[in-house]
């Protein structure tokens, strides 16, 4: 079914904005799941949260997988010494040729700056990584954290500010025909996520809790091979998506200035940069803006 509107994920109940104005509720459950360690995903109210002890992390999923649109997660991360920690919110589609698109929170020793890495996998290969600070303390609040995708661009988002846009263009790899589901987990990295894994985790302040207040998407839901032709604008019935409007296919002026004033101030690592790991230039790479 094609979904058109405004899907509110909220973790008591759900309101799903449908093609046909029909309105319904549901529950959480109904449309997430415990990807793994269910008995550290906890319900407190409205909020949901992921526990990470020295037993295990934890995750869920969405039960659809969605072709185009947008998905936010309102997300409040570890407090205090996250060293060692990732939290993830992503999209991906299955098997060894899927498509990805990753939020990854980094965490950090007390005082220090999260870095939030986002990654881009195509046809199986990722290797996309950006790296960049925040403007803000993001373990003192909740805070919105997109991914917009359609037939031209994918677009990173916090707070609605754009932090990185991956654009269509001839001779680029760009990820489509594949339905995506949503994901969130929380996990130990201390190989790698701190410093580059020179600072482990302190297992003495476990267990590290992200929290979750809401989750929105707004896709067109494939549950069948006919609905991902439909959603991917191969039948003639696609149609009235407000993410194929040709305003969606880039950004706009606010955004672009946005995106601009992010790189300059909070970029901290980016892989079309990287001479060391790329002497040939990623395709993607070349007449980039932004």
């Amino acid at each position: 079914m094609a979904i058109s509107g405004h899907l509110k994920l909220l973790f008591v109940f759900i309101t799903l904005a449908l093609s046909s104005n029909v309105i319904s509720s549901k529950k959480f459950d109904e449309l997430f799941q415990s990807s793994w360690a269910s008995d550290h995903l906890i319900y407190e109210g409205e909020l949901l949260k992921l526990k990470l002890d020295n037993y295990s992390g934890a995750g869920f999923a969405s039960k659809s997988k969605y072709m185009y649109g947008k998905t936010t997660a309102h997300i409040k991360l570890v407090e205090g010494d996250s060293a060692g920690t990732v939290t993830a919110f992503y999209m991906s589609s299955d098997g060894p040729s899927h498509h990805e698109f990753d939020f990854e929170f980094l965490g950090n020793t007390t005082g220090e700056p999260y870095l939030v890495q986002t990654n881009i996998y195509i046809d199986g290969v990722g290797n996309r990584e950006q790296r960049m600070d925040l403007w803000f303390d993001p373990t003192a609040d909740f805070h919105s954290y997109s991914i917009l995708y359609n037939q031209r661009q994918v677009v990173f988002m916090v707070d609605e500010t754009p932090i990185r846009v991956y654009k269509q263009r001839d001779g680029v790899p760009f990820p489509k025909d594949q339905a995506m589901g949503v994901y969130s987990s929380i996990w130990n990295a201390d190989d790698w996520a701190t410093q580059g894994g020179r600072v482990k985790t302190d297992w003495s302040h476990a267990p590290f809790v992200t929290t979750y207040r809401e989750v929105e998407i707004d896709g067109c839901e494939c549950a069948t091979s006919e609905d991902l032709k439909r959603c991917s604008g191969s039948t003639v019935e696609k149609k009235g998506n407000w993410w194929d409007e040709p305003v969606m296919a880039e950004l706009s002026v606010h955004q672009s200035h946005q995106l601009i004033w992010v790189r300059a101030n909070h970029l901290v690592y980016d892989y079309c940069a990287d001479g060391g790991r790329f002497p040939v230039l990623p395709p993607e790479c070349k007449r980039r803006r932004g």
